[in-house]
């Protein structure tokens, strides 16, 4: 049962983090790069190591964030009913 009541909370907060992982990068690579945006794949002034480089810096903020909320929601809801949400 508590992890039938998770899962809605677990996609809101996934939604969430996905925002403030976005926010998060765009703040990273404006501080390394002192530019407002991050190269697309398919910007023309950009090479292949900058297009990279930005591309695995989203994804490893991405990861981290996602991770974290995870995780946190699912310490929250251990304390809150005392099981852990993928015990079956």
């Amino acid at each position: 049962m508590n992890k039938l009541l998770y899962k809605p909370f677990s996609i809101a907060f996934s939604v969430a983090g996905g925002i403030a992982a976005g926010v998060v990068f765009k703040q990273i690579w404006k501080r390394l790069s002192g530019e407002e945006d991050a190269p697309e794949a398919t910007s023309r002034e950009y090479g292949w190591g900058e297009v990279l480089a930005a591309a695995a810096l989203q994804g490893a903020v991405f990861a981290v964030v996602k991770a974290a909320i995870d995780r946190g929601g699912a310490e929250g809801v251990r304390r809150l009913t005392g099981d852990w949400p993928d015990d079956h």
